[in-house]
């Protein structure tokens, strides 16, 4: 895991950074100069060093690939004899990328195997990934059952613009949104965490704050987190108990 994280690392930086195209040179210094750091306990290793060899071409492919007018010259230069198409520099960029996702498979096999196979016979796992798609997907149908009646309730108001400012602001709402919140309740609750859970809370009080003088919507806001609450503390509580962990 070291040469994994070492290695991505650079990666990484470089990728945020944009360096594959302002500054390719260094991209290259830090993947090596840091890469050999991450070996560094692993020298007698041969699959190690070909670790960091992948991680060198695959930086040097990305710098072919994302090569541009504006990227300095790295000392020499490559002109397509073809009139159209990828040219020459961008199609080496891709052998290169193909070749670093080839090495770092061969040297990542035998790790990476013995680590997906533990995956998969985890039982543990398993029951916590199973139990968050219950409490994410199924949990979304219980929030749209307690919130049927408010919806209802704001399309009966007579119009004018208070039943328009709450209907914009439901369906303002946004279904990502309840995924992510109650993947991260789930996350939080079964992890014995509910400290952060409550943070989880906090934040999307704060979020939902402006809409407090509109009375509808804040009902609507108030049912769905309670029923996202409620389905992910039912689901993390199953969890728990059915791996052996006390349910609270």
């Amino acid at each position: 895991m070291r040469v994994l994280f070492g290695l991505s690392a650079p990666l990484v930086v470089c990728w945020e950074r944009r360096w594959f195209t302002a500054r390719p040179g260094l991209t290259i210094l830090l993947t090596l100069a840091y890469g050999t750091y991450a070996i560094a306990p692993y020298f007698d290793d041969v699959r190690s060093w070909a670790a960091l060899a992948s991680a060198a071409l695959l930086a040097v492919g990305c710098i072919l690939l994302y090569r541009s007018s504006s990227t300095p010259a790295l000392g020499f230069s490559i002109t397509s004899p073809l009139p159209s198409g990828l040219s020459v520099s961008k199609r080496l960029g891709a052998v290169a990328v193909l070749l670093a996702v080839s090495g770092s498979t061969w040297t990542a096999w035998a790790t990476a195997s013995a680590f997906f196979d533990q995956l998969l016979r985890n039982d543990t796992l398993a029951v916590m990934l199973s139990a968050l798609l219950i409490a994410v997907f199924g949990g979304g149908a219980f929030v749209k059952a307690a919130t049927d009646p408010v919806v209802e309730e704001v399309h009966r108001l007579p119009s004018g613009p208070n039943k328009d400012a709450a209907l914009a602001l439901i369906r303002s709402g946004g279904r990502a949104i309840g995924l992510f919140e109650r993947g991260l309740l789930f996350i939080f609750l079964a992890a014995g965490q509910p400290e952060a859970a409550a943070l989880v809370l906090a934040a999307k009080a704060l979020a939902r704050a402006p809409v407090d003088h509109v009375n509808q919507a804040s009902k609507y806001f108030l049912t769905g987190t309670l029923a996202s609450v409620i389905a992910a503390w039912i689901m993390s509580v199953a969890a728990r108990a059915a791996v052996g962990l006390p349910i609270l």
